[in-house]
């Protein structure tokens, strides 16, 4: 491909691929402090409408990472039996319970480990972390998704089980977390990566996502 003198050449889109994922880790580790800071101030804003977690459903809680002294909190007013940690292992090493810590006070972890601010969870994760969410549902549990402010990995998460639970499109999903944290942030590499888990459960169930798009025709006639 050649190139007049006015126009200028285009970037090489693996290139530029490549060095942002190489910058990405290192940006979110310079960032994660003053961004942790910040969430912490915007929730003690008075009349702030960012509250540290929400309840999504009978079995998910959204929200920030879960401190120290918040566990407990957690434990007894939200029933929270499993703990799904969207961070790296730096993010939450000395603010938070280790895993030997929640597992000590009957409460189950898994981490499925993205980078903040640039990174997506895989789709892989995805459906790990949903299976997760489900099986401490199915035993009456509730579940805390989390990531670092409860806004975009932890998010993510939460729309793929909502699409997982109630076949609902990504745009679906999204729309009813929004509504109860407004503050979410689903940018379009997530939408994507939601709209390829929408593909998977569709074609894992087809007849169920079948009824529930009769279900929804029904409902607007």
């Amino acid at each position: 491909m050649s190139f007049s003198k006015d126009s200028p050449r285009q970037p090489d889109p693996d290139l530029t691929r490549m060095i942002s994922a190489a910058l990405g880790p290192g940006i979110a580790r310079l960032f994660y402090y003053p961004t942790l800071l910040y969430t912490l101030v915007r929730e003690r804003l008075p009349g702030s409408q960012r509250p540290w977690f929400s309840r999504i459903d009978r079995a998910v809680v959204l929200g920030a990472l879960p401190l120290r002294g918040r566990c407990r909190q957690l434990i007894e007013q939200e029933n929270i039996r499993g703990v799904l940690t969207m961070n790296e292992e730096y993010e939450t090493r000395f603010l938070c319970c280790s895993p030997e810590e929640w597992e000590a006070m009957g409460v189950e972890q898994m981490r499925l480990s993205t980078v903040d601010l640039t990174g997506i969870p895989s789709l892989e994760n995805l459906q790990k972390g949903v299976k997760f969410v489900l099986k401490h549902r199915e035993c009456g549990n509730s579940v805390y998704v989390h990531c670092k402010a409860g806004r975009c990995r932890s998010a993510t998460m939460v729309a793929a089980y909502l699409i997982q639970v109630h076949q609902w499109t990504p745009q679906e999903a999204i729309e009813v977390i929004a509504k109860i944290r407004p503050h979410i942030i689903v940018r379009r590499k997530q939408l994507e990566l939601l709209e390829d888990f929408h593909k998977a459960v569709t074609d894992e169930n087809p007849a169920v996502t079948a009824e529930a798009n009769r279900c929804k025709t029904t409902t607007t006639e």
